[in-house]
């Protein structure tokens, strides 16, 4: 009986050692990866925040973070993606819904103009810029078409649930006038910063 408590014992000291062990190393990476951020350099932001989460994928602000610098770094694919992980974690944080509806929005703006292209096997990917001239109007198929739409109809959607959970907002107005521009098809969206 004292084997089996002894045992046991050890092997509670050693859950509860990786526990503090992986939270400092995800606190280490989020902080390594704040401070790449703060400098511009997003690629390497996106490799702490991603080995971030390898440790420990159950926290809300390294999906947002990881999100936000993918979104800074253009890639808005992968920023959608980890948005509605952040949303996963955290469904009524009203930023969230905010920054997804802007990174839909500039998906659909990119792929309009051919940035952004559907593979054979239906995925999204960017196109190189020395790849093709971007001068030159791009016609979209209809399978592209519909998710130029379907990104738009996702980012009306998510910024009126924006506005529905933050009914202040102090950028009401902004984030209205982007709505428009989205329903209008008079008016072509604009790419939003964030």
């Amino acid at each position: 009986m004292k084997k089996a408590l002894l045992i046991a014992s050890v092997l509670m000291v050693a859950v509860v050692s990786t526990a503090c062990i992986n939270n400092l190393a995800v606190q280490d990476l989020n902080n390594k990866a704040k401070t790449f951020m703060e400098q511009g350099d997003y690629t390497q932001a996106i490799e702490r925040l991603k080995s971030s989460i390898d440790l420990d994928p159950s926290i809300f602000e390294t999906h947002y973070n990881l999100a936000i610098a993918y979104t800074k770094a253009e890639d808005y694919v992968n920023a959608v993606e980890q948005y509605k992980k952040a949303l996963e974690l955290r469904p009524n944080d009203a930023d969230v819904y905010y920054s997804l509806a802007t990174a839909q929005n500039n998906l659909a703006v990119d792929m309009s103009q051919g940035k952004i292209r559907l593979n054979t096997d239906e995925t999204l990917y960017t196109v190189k810029a020395d790849e093709v001239d971007f001068d030159e109007k791009y016609e979209l198929s209809e399978k592209e078409q519909q998710i130029v739409d379907d990104f738009y109809d996702a980012a009306v959607k998510n910024y009126q649930k924006y506005l529905e959970l933050e009914p202040k907002a102090s950028d009401r107005a902004e984030v209205e006038t982007q709505i428009e521009r989205i329903l209008n098809p008079q008016t072509e969206p604009q790419v939003v910063e964030e």
